[in-house]
């Protein structure tokens, strides 16, 4: 026998190179060219640095099979994104739809172990169909495999999904246990089971948009960000990136310290920008833009729990994690969907060491049937847990009402708040006025005569006068001082400067608290 030459080898080598760039089966290849769906590989490098990608694995494929596919349907590798390195893989839909195979399996568990070992963020770009059914068992121990992997890497380095395709069963199991998913809007689906499967066993008939598209499935709080192209979903990791670290144990990106010393036009305008009236609405992200750096704040889950805003901002050049009230949704009044929301958020930025300010204007925990019977006590619980339980910096400054439950839960000093700060316009009490008001009425035989209606004017008037107020709140410490408005943004800036270094120190020992759920 004789042994191939050195150039014969080389030639076999890029042979199966040429193959493995696009292994998948001519038709299947042929439908994704004309629906102007680009290739695995084709959205890796425009997600990452040019140039930076060193793919791992391309000529892997499923053992003993001689006509087996290169690749098996995903691939992987290394990169960079903003100069920082990432893992990345990426699913083929050409090659068995995307779905999980064996080597498959074993070429992201590779990526998840080296992302462990140097503690860098990974990225799945999703469009799979799922588990792969003639792998049958084989298919199912490798995707329980890659969710022991996720879990070994969660709260170590982030986690990041974008769904590209139709995602099925352990296709969404695996980025729902991501820190962030991104879909693409028309494109990206996510389901455990299909409208068929549906209608065949319950009889229910839904479309595949109500069912997994991706405005219903952020509604729901699956999806954090629905945008309308795969280079807009690119942009807005890369973006969400340069807020937080590589890992739990470096510092978050620090990007133009220093800016904007002195108060500026856009903080004055801050002294007038809450309404007079206590019911008139108006939009927190008007405050939002004015009092962190550069009027730049990252919205995260905005069309999932609207009444409150979670996101990312900067003060001084440093990341910070937002959680605000949004008064022009729901009056602000904290719902189910906005306490898991708030909760989840505040756990990823305690685990990455991202400081906390919540800036308040709320009635409350909003009250209704459907809310009690959708759990918004154990919800709401889960919401203050996360909130005691993060120990990273946490500032808060309320700008107007500040009700019940919810002045606890939105960084009062009582859930460990380092800072707590008040605009003269705030409103902090355990109801409101006319909450308060329809109390007094009850005690009335008909409180719908002239006299009581005065009574009730009177005491609202009263109320709002000397009850629900900053200062007494301030008087006996439970905030640290009332501000000007436009003194925020550099309050803000020296009060994280001055909790850098904070220590935790007296922490009971145990295992862990029991969250509630």
């Amino acid at each position: 026998m004789t042994t191939k030459t050195t150039a014969e080898l080389l030639a076999e080598l890029r042979e199966k190179l040429e193959l493995a760039k696009e292994p998948g089966d001519p038709k299947a290849i042929a439908r994704r060219d004309k629906k102007g769906i680009p290739s695995a590989r084709s959205r890796i490098h425009d997600l990452v640095d040019p140039g930076s990608f060193l793919e791992i694995g391309a000529l892997a494929r499923t053992p003993g099979d001689p006509n087996a596919l290169f690749g098996d349907g995903c691939v992987t590798g290394r990169a960079m994104i903003n100069g920082r390195p990432v893992g990345v893989f990426s699913h083929d839909q050409t090659v068995f739809q995307g779905s999980v195979g064996e080597m498959f399996g074993r070429k992201v568990a590779a990526l998840m172990e080296w992302c462990a070992m140097v503690a860098c963020p990974i990225i799945g770009i999703n469009d799979s169909a799922g588990a792969r059914i003639q792998d049958a068992v084989t298919s199912l121990a490798w995707y329980a495999e890659l969710g022991r992997r996720g879990d070994l890497l969660s709260g170590l380095a982030p986690q990041i999904s974008l769904i590209f395709g139709k995602c099925a069963g352990g296709a969404v199991y695996s980025p729902i246990q991501t820190d962030l998913v991104v879909a693409v809007r028309g494109q990206g689906y996510m389901f455990v089971t299909g409208p068929d499967v549906i209608k065949d066993v319950t009889g229910e008939d839904v479309t595949l948009d109500e069912l997994g598209g991706a405005d219903a499935q952020a509604r729901y709080g699956n999806i954090h960000q629905v945008v309308e192209s795969e280079a807009a979903a690119f942009q807005y990791v890369r973006d969400f990136l340069s807020f937080v670290p590589s890992n739990c144990f470096d510092p978050a990106p620090v990007v133009n310290p220093g800016l904007e010393p002195e108060i500026t036009p856009s903080d004055l305008e801050l002294d007038s920008i809450v309404p007079d009236s206590d019911n008139t609405a108006y939009d927190m992200h008007e405050i939002l833009l004015r009092i962190f750096d550069d009027g730049d704040f990252l919205d995260v889950a905005a069309q999932a729990g609207q009444s409150i805003i979670t996101g990312f901002a900067r003060v001084d050049g440093r990341p910070v994690g937002v959680v605000a009230n949004q008064p022009g949704y729901m009056s602000g009044a904290i719902d189910n969907e906005a306490s898991d929301k708030a909760a989840r958020f505040v756990r990823f930025c305690d685990a990455f060491y991202v400081p906390l300010v919540f800036v308040v204007d709320t009635p409350g925990f909003l009250p209704g049937v459907e809310q009690e019977k959708g759990g918004i006590i154990k919800r709401g619980g889960r919401f203050l847990y996360a909130v005691v339980e993060a120990d990273v910096p946490k500032v808060t400054i309320t700008i107007r009402k500040s009700y019940g439950g919810a002045y606890a839960v939105m960084g009062s000093k009582q859930l460990t708040a380092d800072l707590n700060f008040a605009w003269p316009t705030a409103r902090i009490a355990v109801i409101g006025a006319d909450g308060a008001a329809q109390l007094l009425m009850k005690r009335f035989p008909d409180p719908t005569t002239p006299e009581a209606q005065q009574i009730k004017r009177d005491f609202i008037e009263g109320y709002n006068l000397n009850m629900a107020t900053p200062w007494i709140a301030a008087e006996r410490g439970f905030i640290d001082a009332v501000i000007e408005p436009h003194e925020t943004r550099l309050l803000l800036r020296r009060s994280l400067h001055l909790l850098r270094d904070k220590q935790l120190h007296g922490r009971v020992l145990r295992k862990h608290g029991l969250l509630p759920v």
